[in-house]
């Protein structure tokens, strides 16, 4: 392994530092060289690096999704006539006259006497599901929906846990080519309506509570608050928790519609649709309005995870991957679409650090992760409370870390190299729910710098734009994509036929070009920043500022556990540009600790910076998946009322407004 003269992670880490360079053994390993391989015995195509290949499947999109499709020889009941019939954005229509089943892709995986799964929680240990289980327990299931009269389009909600059954659920669903959903059993009553008022299922399989930090939650009440409200159920399918009664008279029990004689693989037959056929829908995070019902397709989905997956992510079959999550994340999805590839997926229920911090790091070992995943808010955790994980436990299975959720910072990549393992691919990325996908990422074949994701992923055209629309280099811009990716959703569920919200959504700036929210900048070495949401934006002068930037400086700051800032435009173009700091248990905030961020804001970035006011808070607001919520924050501060700045069943913790609410009628220190 190729490292630095003066190795950077052993001391202060700054953007840009090189931390791990791949050995010859991996690149020659790597599923990536064996793609290109493919490629020049198959197409007569030559590349030498993952760069040059990226750009080849930017500029030939339909040669390359092509070589997708081939590669992995998709099982479909009906070849697609061509890659894109309709390519202009948005409406692109992928692989005309294909019909196929993702469902289909992921079952014929199916290998008696192999595990298929992992699964664990605070009082399960980790215990693998195999697939003579899981596969009859899936045709089972689908058979019973489609007795009960669930129809092809039909949405079909969950709020189980992530245990297998909601794997099983998934699948049986999709297979029969009714429509998922999902969101976790924490979400409050108010947060699950908004959602599924919205699509108006049929079906609800839900659970009495769920189990976190060592306590059990009753969650009846709020359950049958849900099932009255949504009218338009037709069955309701219980899966007991505990002594908590079922939340509907006349609700199926899970272990009694499973109890019927097993389906023989061959026996069974899955809904074949065109590859826009709508798979799941996921749900934006909802936090200033109603959350956005995004629709994915059975072919986008599929095609994109084995891209991602088995290219960028380098997994293979018989390979352990983990990433901590719940249903109600895009990450479950793709966990479970590991499955497509033969790779088993380790799913956890519980609080990651319970009974001890380092817990999640015991069941890696267990069950020989190979690929461990979660946000940032997990790894800053684990710094906080000391977990060296390497000291402890075996990890020479452990080849990749994956972190996403929100932007990362220099000082969290050198912590998992400082405390995991020295030669690890640290596997930083950017996506969203928009695709169920990864915009950024890499590939093992690249060196990680801190701070820096390696690269844009395959298939993805992501360029910085400036104002006035033009790609720019090493220069702060608009994330936009200005290719089609088969996983770009095909609707919103109950958008209008001109599909308004939708364009307004990611088509507003520049027409057909997809603008995703991001600051984004592209290194000249091709890596990239993602430098927090463009709808937050901090410009000020004429300089348009990442708030990651100004997150990334606080953690060397050990008395700050956490921050928020936001600019205001003021009248008369002044601005003000507030920054809410968390501070440390028993800790006050004084001028020392005010000069201290200041200095390092004005040393590592600019003047510009630095924030107009320091105010600190008892907590920092964030969603469900831990982003933190600078726009309502922002809103609030412009004096719009709670109700229209933010919705707080979208919120981890909705309390943790009350003190900009208060901040925000006292109006001293500015006018807007």
């Amino acid at each position: 392994m190729d490292l630095s003269a003066n190795d950077p992670v052993t001391g202060h880490v700054r953007a840009g530092d090189l931390l791990w360079t791949p050995t010859p053994e991996r690149v020659a390993n790597a599923n990536i060289t064996a793609f290109m391989s493919w490629l020049e015995a198959n197409r007569g195509l030559a590349f030498t690096n993952y760069p040059d290949l990226w750009e080849w499947s930017v500029t030939e999109t339909d040669a390359f999704w092509q070589a997708i499709w081939d590669y992995n020889d998709i099982a479909a009941a009906a070849q697609p006539t061509a890659v894109l019939g309709q390519r202009e954005m948005p409406g692109a229509q992928w692989f005309p006259g294909a019909r196929l089943n993702y469902a289909e892709n992921v079952m014929r995986r199916e290998a008696p006497g192999e595990v298929a799964l992992y699964y664990h929680s605070e009082t399960v240990p980790v215990t693998p599901m195999y697939w003579d289980e899981f596969g009859p327990a899936v045709r089972i299931l689908a058979t019973r929906l489609r007795e009960l009269g669930v129809k092809p389009g039909d949405r079909v909600a969950s709020t189980l846990p992530n245990i297998p059954q909601a794997v099983i659920a998934m699948l049986a669903t999709t297979s029969i080519g009714a429509i998922w959903t999902s969101v976790s059993p924490d979400f409050g009553w108010r947060g699950v309506l908004d959602r599924f008022r919205q699509l108006q299922p049929t079906v609800l399989i839900c659970t009495g509570g769920y189990a976190y930090n060592g306590k059990a939650y009753d969650r009846s009440g709020e359950m049958r608050q849900i099932v009255d409200d949504l009218t338009c159920l037709e069955h309701v399918i219980y899966l007991p928790f505990g002594d908590v009664p079922a939340p509907a008279e006349g609700a199926h029990d899970w272990h009694a519609l499973l109890d019927h004689p097993p389906v023989a693989a061959e026996d069974f037959a899955y809904h074949h649709g065109p590859f826009g056929m709508p798979l799941w829908i996921l749900f934006s995070s909802g936090t200033t309005g109603l959350p956005k019902a995004i629709t994915h397709s059975h072919g986008g989905i599929l095609l994109e995870q084995l891209k991602l997956q088995r290219l960028n992510m380098n997994l293979s079959p018989g390979d352990v991957l983990f990433f901590y999550t719940t249903t109600g994340w895009m990450m479950w999805n793709f966990m479970v679409s590991s499955l497509v590839l033969g790779v088993k997926p380790l799913l956890y229920d519980g609080n990651p650090g319970y009974p001890e911090p380092d817990a999640l790091w015991r069941m890696a070992a267990e069950a020989k992760v190979t690929l461990f995943g979660g946000s940032p808010a997990y790894a800053d955790m684990l710094s906080k409370r000391g977990v060296v994980p390497r000291n402890k436990y075996d990890l020479s299975a452990l080849e990749c870390v994956m972190l996403a959720g929100s932007p990362v910072s220099p000082e969290v990549y050198a912590w998992f190299y400082r405390n995991v393992k020295r030669d690890l691919w640290l596997h930083v990325g950017s996506g969203g729910t928009d695709v169920c996908s990864g915009f950024t990422g890499g590939s093992c074949t690249l060196p990680t710098y801190a701070g820096e994701h390696q690269h844009r992923n395959l298939g993805v055209a992501a360029y910085a734009f400036n104002d006035a629309g033009q790609p720019v280099v090493d220069e702060v811009g608009e994330m936009v994509i200005t290719r089609p990716l088969p996983s770009m959703p095909v609707k919103f569920w109950g958008d209008d036929e001109n599909m308004t919200r939708y364009k307004d959504t990611y088509f507003d700036t520049w027409p057909g070009v997809w603008r995703q929210g991001d600051f984004f900048r592209v290194t000249p070495r091709g890596g990239t920043f993602v430098l927090g949401r463009s709808d937050a934006t901090l410009n000020r002068f004429g300089v348009r500022i990442g708030t990651a930037e100004i997150y990334n400086v606080l953690e060397g700051i050990p008395e700050v556990d956490d921050a928020i800032v936001v600019n205001l435009d003021l009248p008369g173009g002044h601005f003000f540009m507030p920054m809410f700091v968390k501070l440390a248990d028993g800790v006050t905030l004084d001028e020392r600790i005010e000069n201290e961020i200041k200095t390092r804001l004005r040393r590592e970035y600019t003047p510009r910076h630095i924030p107009d006011k320091f105010i600190q808070v008892p907590a920092i607001p964030t969603t469900l998946t831990g982003k933190k919520l600078e726009v309502p924050v922002r809103r609030l501060l412009m004096g719009i009322p709670l109700e229209k700045a933010a919705n707080t069943s979208a919120m981890a913790d909705a309390s943790a407004l009350d003190a900009f609410i208060d901040y925000a009628r006292t109006q001293h220190d500015y006018k807007m």
